[in-house]
């Protein structure tokens, strides 16, 4: 995917370019060894970006992924704020009277840019946001009244390397909630379960009196990664499952458990991953429901179009909750690039008397920034009723 993108940050590093060499440098710069130098910057960015990516490794985006994503960061850096001058630029040149004005407004455009491409990189990825919610439940039994849950998703913990100590303060964060149990929704690494070993000592610091449930994401399978074996890939899935258990953390692999206050009790299901193609398709909900008939009933599914393509038109399943989206990591007034991707991205959606809560995520994929669409630790509190 990051390979896919960084294909377009090329052009937005010389389209941007040539608008600005040919309108700009080439009017104001004498020097043939100066206005040369306009290039070195991008040229270098793409010569490592293909050093990088091409040169001397089988598994780049696993083994080079700090490099590559400072890259990526820097292609951003110098990309974007270049192309919203060269919007300004060419707004300015359509209206020529007040051509200084855009120009002017050109430069403080990229400028902001280019700050808060920084900001989401060096503070964006750790500046976590609670978010507390009120879940009305029709089924909920009386005894949970008042029951919290804490929700945490797509952590990718191999992006992190380097960084203990923005999982330390997850664990610190959702720890102070004091919720009831605490519910993962999936992506715990980005290609192998190799990366969570320098993380799982503090992620086991996690606790609820009734426990940490987890399920697997599209990137707990490993089929990011290339392997050399032919089973390989399904090892690796495995391992991470028993990792988790020995943090102490229960799977939920198309299974349920079932939760008791006195003699009532609701179900916590979790399913493995069921998205769109490419994504893996390994849900089994009706095994994974089997025994929870009668009760109120809470889907961990770590993809949301589940929802709509099985949850929704065959079970009444109560309350489902995913992640996967991360809000495509940038939220700006509101608006994400997510909403033309997926029809439930981020927050409460509603059915009926079914729900659905998208959490945006903890961690980051791809490109390593966050900006709007902040790591999210969400509380739920449950009411019996209906809103």
């Amino acid at each position: 995917m990051l390979q896919r993108f960084a294909y377009i940050f090329v052009l937005l590093l010389l389209i941007p370019d040539s608008y600005i060499f040919w309108g700009y440098i080439t009017r104001r710069v004498k020097s043939k060894g100066l206005k040369l130098l306009w290039w070195l910057p991008s040229f270098a960015l793409i010569a490592a970006f293909i050093l990088l990516m091409y040169i001397g490794s089988a598994n780049p985006m696993s083994e080079r992924s700090d490099a590559i994503g400072w890259l990526s960061i820097l292609m951003l850096a110098f990309g974007f704020p270049k192309f919203f001058f060269m919007l300004f630029g060419l707004l300015g040149d359509l209206l020529r009277p007040i051509h200084r004005f855009f120009t002017v407004t050109g430069c403080i455009v990229a400028l902001c840019t280019f700050c808060m491409i920084l900001y989401a990189r060096i503070e964006g990825i750790r500046h976590f946001v609670v978010h507390e919610v009120t879940l009305h439940i029709p089924s909920l039994p009386q005894s949970f009244e008042g029951y919290r849950m804490v929700q945490i998703s797509d952590i990718h913990s191999g992006s992190f390397r380097g960084m203990p100590d923005v999982l330390d303060e997850l664990v610190k964060q959702v720890n102070a909630q004091q919720a009831d149990v605490i519910l993962f929704t999936g992506d715990l690494v980005n290609q192998r379960s190799s990366e969570l070993e320098q993380f799982s000592q503090a992620l086991s610091g996690l606790r609820a009196p009734d426990g940490v449930y987890s399920i697997l994401g599209n990137h707990d399978y490993g089929r990011y990664y290339r392997w050399q074996g032919e089973n390989d890939e399904a090892r690796d899935t495995d391992r991470l499952c028993d990792l988790q258990r020995q943090m102490g953390w229960k799977m939920l692999r198309n299974e349920h458990d079932i939760l008791h206050r006195g003699t009532d009790s609701i179900a916590i299901i979790g399913v493995e991953n069921e998205g769109r193609p490419p994504f893996p398709q390994v849900a089994d909900l009706p095994k994974a429901m089997r025994g929870t008939e009668g009760m109120t009933q809470i889907l961990l599914s770590h993809d949301p179009t589940h929802w709509r393509k099985e949850v929704l038109p065959d079970t009444d399943i109560d309350l489902m909750l995913s992640g996967h989206t991360h809000a495509t990591q940038f939220i700006l007034f509101g608006w994400s690039p997510a909403q033309y991707i997926y029809d439930e991205w981020g927050g409460l959606y509603q059915e009926g008397t079914q729900q659905l809560y998208v959490n945006i995520g903890i961690g980051f994929v791809g490109l390593p920034f966050r900006f709007g669409a902040w790591p999210e630790i969400t509380v739920f509190t449950l009411e019996k009723g209906v809103k």
